[in-house]
């Protein structure tokens, strides 16, 4: 897997990163229009994609956009508009992080190991269950069903979490609820029943017939990788 990907149209800029990126240690592959970036992420893999906001044909924003379409991969734009407005639509299309031209070298490279540790080790890709077109990023605590982001609640997430890696198995629910709300907790064994659904209802394709969390009557539930 590439860990960089640069999208720069200025040749010499391009390969000036690059060169630098490379010295640092990362495996970086250079492209210069946004046409190509996307053609590039449809045969290959990349950690972190460096993106120019004023490339030939379609621009950054519009680059940016299509990306976060289906992938969450770190985007850093590179930018010579520093205005509000435009950092603003560049956060607002996707990006994670935001840097001026002239490039300081240092800066890109902290920034860029800042989004990596978020996300990422350069050694290892952090954990991620995958079940069908569900994924959780365990490292990122984010949930993806079809390349799209899910909006989980804490507890609704701790809840995905601890089924999801026991799959196949039964959890009782007094041990589900137990785990996720303490065994002090004020809340009723209700509770677990009215999350259950609420996951079902943002993770099944049909929650009245669910597929992957499988109610075991009179015991728990079981997660079922489909």
């Amino acid at each position: 897997m590439t860990d960089i990907l640069l999208v720069e149209d200025h040749e010499e800029l391009n390969k000036l990163i690059r060169v630098f990126l490379e010295r640092e240690g990362y495996q970086a592959e250079g492209v210069r229009s946004g046409e190509d970036a996307l053609a590039f992420l449809e045969k290959e893999k990349v950690k972190l994609i460096i993106l120019d906001v004023s490339l030939p044909g379609m621009d950054g924003y519009a680059v940016c956009a299509r990306i976060r379409e289906h992938s969450s991969t770190p985007i850093l734009f590179l930018s010579a508009r520093v205005d509000k407005e435009d950092k603003m639509n560049g956060f607002m299309q996707g990006a994670d992080d935001y840097i001026e031209k002239p490039v300081d070298m240092d800066i890109l490279c902290a920034k860029i190991g800042a989004l990596m540790r978020r996300g990422y080790s350069l050694k290892q890709e952090n954990p991620v269950i995958v079940s069908g077109g569900l994924a959780i990023d365990q490292e990122a605590k984010r949930v993806y069903l079809d390349h799209r982001e899910l909006s989980l609640t804490v507890k609704e997430y701790e809840l995905l979490m601890l089924l999801a890696q026991n799959p196949g198995k039964t959890l009782h629910k007094e041990y589900l609820f137990n785990r996720i709300w303490g065994i002090d907790s004020d809340s009723e064994y209700q509770t677990l029943t009215v999350h259950i659904k609420m996951l079902r209802d943002k993770i099944e394709e049909d929650p009245k017939n669910p597929k992957r969390i499988r109610t075991v009557w009179g015991i728990g539930y079981s997660y079922e990788e489909i």
